[in-house]
């Protein structure tokens, strides 16, 4: 029976919560006026086919009666072409396609990821992995994707992943998705980021036919603005976004095709560089739109607006941003006499929309506005310097006030991060005056609480670089971003770089505090666990002893300073294999905090865990068996059955009890474990995959020989389906396959 048979999702409790189809992403909404493109991107359809992937490109192929030789009028000698042409409809189509496999019911899930950073692939992957499995997935953000991938190679169920406007900065390596049920589709402005021996299917102008049909339908509502339609389209050089930007203008106005095309070849005349090179439309029609816009309601602030929309991410801004209170009062600021208002906010997006600089996307909660990263570039480009400070500091703290303090659906967090990475971008240092913007720092707070190891720490070393050179090395500031990067590198496992800054601080407070200060104590903490979690146990030691006593002969026995410190020295000494040294310790700091904490504070409960660790090792098992069970009961009472601390301990408690021969005990310890693993992480998860394995052999010691039968040939082919070739696991439920005689 497979894993993805119906009977085998009734059976699992973790897959039984999931209700299919699944929907992952913010799939941006289908604009009114789209076009399908049938001649010039006719092979999309065919080419995606179960287990194929397709890229559309940036291309100036188009089909049949377009504009596709260089002596096109508006398309030759612009170098600026291909940058307008990135926004040429593609992630559009993709959306269509999307849609349409989705409301056909041809695909069971459908992903939507912004492929612009690996960070962001990331995100929609983990997203992506707690919505067909019911459950949020443990580890870090790459162990998740990764497993997330595995799934999507060998299920059979299908679907769709969709990269949008994939970049070079994605870095797919270990994240591209397979599979024969599968489908890919990718956009991107960059040919070469694709992969080779994937199909790509340029998408540039439409067709001569495409662009006319496009025009009319969207001057329907007054036929007299057609009048010189062909002629206008032909001047376009059949650009989409120029035709758009074109059509929303008309529409709002009382000119016909004709007077545009007037206007647009005496604007593009002024345009024109001395080079004499023609411009794309795009790059001219913008300028109507950005003019329409102050047109429509002059007592609208459209453009201040626009100016901050520019320094944002365009592929999603949520527009509880615009309507914050930091953005309201910088646009109330345009407008002699106004107060911050947020209906205002919202009147200027509708203006800018009918304009046609950007959409506003209503499909999803909150909504979401979407603007070409081109037309983005083209605004940052004239906007003055006095303009760009005060609109970046704005667009920061209305990013701060609009950010959720509560956990937030994967999408939505991403679009956070990625519109305070595009504000970083385009503001550089005017967001450190008077000191890091909280914003810097609440993104880098996002990061590791999404887990994205990797991205943190080279996030918390930007912001620390930056910070030293503009703050300087001792600026508080500076300071937290560089204990924020030693969480992260410990986080993401790279120990000696954790090592290495932590000595930094050390060194840094110690010259500016002096060496007795609390901080300065705290650091050397930090020094000693980042050793030991380097692997460097006899130098953390050394380390911690001497904190320990500088803590206690400092501070007295009973600061929690100097509680932690013993408690991290104790741990060292049962790592290097000094458990009775660790025992001892253990029982003294025990002491010492039932005293000042009390005997059900977490943090008593973890030294207590510390001294059934250290029994056991010793060969305690009694004064083990005793602390462990000490320490569940505390648990239970005070973070309940499905914390992740209450369930390892059960695990604990089994493992000794079989060790010392109490299998009754011991097999209910196991089945409690399990139990708690599969609710909390899953069934599919290795720590639950491993506790399958004891209580597995369990079972066989007590002589119930068809359970632990059972057990180990469902954790064999979980293993085999989520875990690397070769991990040790499925190796030792192989083995202990065979030593039951089930193989």
């Amino acid at each position: 029976m497979t894993s993805d048979s119906p009977a085998a999702e009734m059976m699992d409790p973790r897959r039984a919560e999931v209700r299919w189809p699944v929907r992952v992403g913010a799939v941006p909404a289908r604009v009114n006026e789209f076009s399908p493109r049938p001649e010039s991107a006719p092979g999309l359809g065919p080419a995606l086919v179960p287990g194929a992937a397709v890229a559309l490109v940036t291309g100036r192929t188009t089909g049949p009666g377009g504009p596709g030789g260089p002596d096109e009028p508006g398309t030759t000698g612009a170098p600026a072409l291909p940058d307008w042409l990135r926004s040429s409809g593609k992630t559009q189509l993709a959306v269509a396609v999307a849609e349409s496999l989705w409301q056909s019911r041809n695909v069971d899930l459908l992903v939507w990821a912004t492929a612009t950073s690996r960070t962001s692939v990331l995100a929609a992957y983990s997203e992506a992995a707690a919505a067909t499995s019911g459950t949020t997935p443990v580890g870090s953000a790459e162990s998740v994707a990764a497993r997330f991938v595995g799934w999507l190679n060998e299920t059979t169920r299908p679907w769709l992943v969709v990269l949008d406007d994939m970049s070079g900065a994605a870095d797919l390596r270990g994240l591209w998705p397979n599979g024969p049920a599968g489908r890919v589709l990718v956009t991107t402005a960059d040919a070469a980021a694709v992969p080779g021996g994937i199909p790509a299917l340029p998408l540039g102008l439409f067709s001569h036919r495409e662009a006319l049909n496009y025009l009319m339908g969207r001057l329907s509502a007054d036929p007299d603005r057609r009048i010189g339609a062909i002629d206008l389209v032909k001047e376009l050089g059949c650009e989409p976004m120029a035709l758009a930007q074109a059509c929303a203008v008309i529409t709002s106005s009382a000119w016909t095709c004709r007077d545009y095309q007037d206007a647009f070849v005496r604007r593009r005349e002024q345009m024109t560089d001395p080079s004499g090179a023609a411009l794309p439309a795009a790059a001219v029609t913008w300028t109507f739109s950005f003019e329409q816009a102050d047109w429509l309601a002059p007592d609208v602030p459209a453009q201040p607006l626009l100016a901050l929309i520019a320094l944002l991410d365009g592929h999603g801004i949520p527009a509880v941003v615009l309507s914050a209170p930091a953005a309201c009062g910088y646009l109330a600021g345009h407008r002699p006499g106004a107060q911050p208002d947020a209906d205002s906010a919202g009147r200027a997006l509708l203006v800018l929309g009918r304009a046609g600089l950007l959409t506003i996307d209503r499909t999803t909660a909150p909504p979401m506005v979407r603007i070409s990263p081109v037309l983005q570039s083209a605004l940052r480009t004239m906007m003055p310097e006095g303009m760009l400070e005060h609109a970046a500091r704005s667009a920061a703290g209305a990013l701060t006030e609009a950010w959720p303090q509560e956990a937030q659906t994967g999408w939505l967090a991403e679009s956070f991060r990625s519109c305070t990475a595009s504000l970083w971008r385009a503001a550089g240092d005017l967001l450190w005056a008077g000191g890091c913007h909280p914003v810097l720092q609440r993104a880098g707070t996002s990061l590791d609480n999404a887990r994205l190891t990797g991205a943190a720490a080279d996030y918390w070393r930007d912001l620390a670089s930056v910070s030293e050179r503009l703050l300087g090395a001792d600026h508080p500031h500076t300071m937290a971003a560089v204990q924020r990067l030693t969480g992260a590198y410990l986080a993401a496992g790279r120990t000696a770089e954790a090592v290495r800054w932590v000595q930094w601080v050390v060194d840094r407070r110690a010259r500016t505090l002096g060496p007795d200060h609390h901080d300065v104590l705290a650091a050397r903490r930090d020094l000693g666990h980042a050793l030991v979690a380097a692997g460097q146990i006899r130098d953390a030691i050394t380390v911690l002893d001497q904190v320990a006593d500088d803590y206690e002969r400092l501070y007295g026995p009973d600061d929690l300073g100097t509680l932690g410190a013993r408690d991290e020295l104790a741990a060292a000494y049962l790592a290097v294999g000094r458990p009775a040294d660790a025992a001892g310790l253990y029982r003294r700091t025990l002491a010492d905090r039932q005293r000042v904490q009390g005997p059900r504070d977490p943090q008593t409960l973890t030294t207590y865990q510390g001294l059934g660790d250290a029994s056991q090792a010793d060969g305690r098992t009694k004064d083990a068996i005793s602390a462990y069970k000490k320490v569940l009961a505390g648990r239970e009472k005070v973070l309940g059955p499905d914390n992740m601390d209450t369930i390892v301990i059960q695990g604990k408690l089994g493992s000794i009890y079989h060790t010392t021969g109490k299998m009754a005990a011991a097999v209910h310890s196991y089945e409690e474990a399990r139990s708690g693993f599969d609710r909390v992480l899953g069934p599919d998860h290795p720590d639950t995959l491993a506790v399958r394995v004891r209580l597995a052999r369990a079972y066989y010691e007590v002589g119930r020989l068809g359970d632990a039968r059972t057990l180990l040939r469902d954790t064999a082919e979980r293993c085999e389906r989520v875990l690397p070739p070769g991990d040790r696991l499925t190796i030792q439920v192989r083995t202990s396959l065979a030593d039951t005689g089930a193989e």
